[in-house]
């Protein structure tokens, strides 16, 4: 078992304490890098949730197709505050 860590501070530096987040998991897709597919799942969450503060690569994979990588995949769980 993991243990549990604390989510880092959003943007706008408000008291983590008095602070709940939500978790959620994506998965983003590429035929040009890891980090493409972890940028265009966070801008596509950016167009339908506030207050995106921070993501973890939970896990990596992808498909090959003539002996070379064809398509990332990169599952990430994003963690956003939740306001009042």
């Amino acid at each position: 078992m993991v243990p549990a860590r604390s989510p880092p501070y959003c943007s706008d530096k408000r008291s983590m304490k008095n602070t709940v987040y939500k978790l959620i998991e994506l998965t983003g897709t590429s035929t040009t890098s890891i980090e493409n597919a972890v940028a265009r799942a966070i801008q596509r969450a950016h167009k339908s949730i506030k207050n995106l503060c921070w993501f973890e690569v939970v896990e990596t994979r992808g498909n090959i197709a003539k002996g070379k990588v064809h398509h990332w995949q990169v599952t990430i769980k994003v963690g956003f505050a939740v306001k009042d």
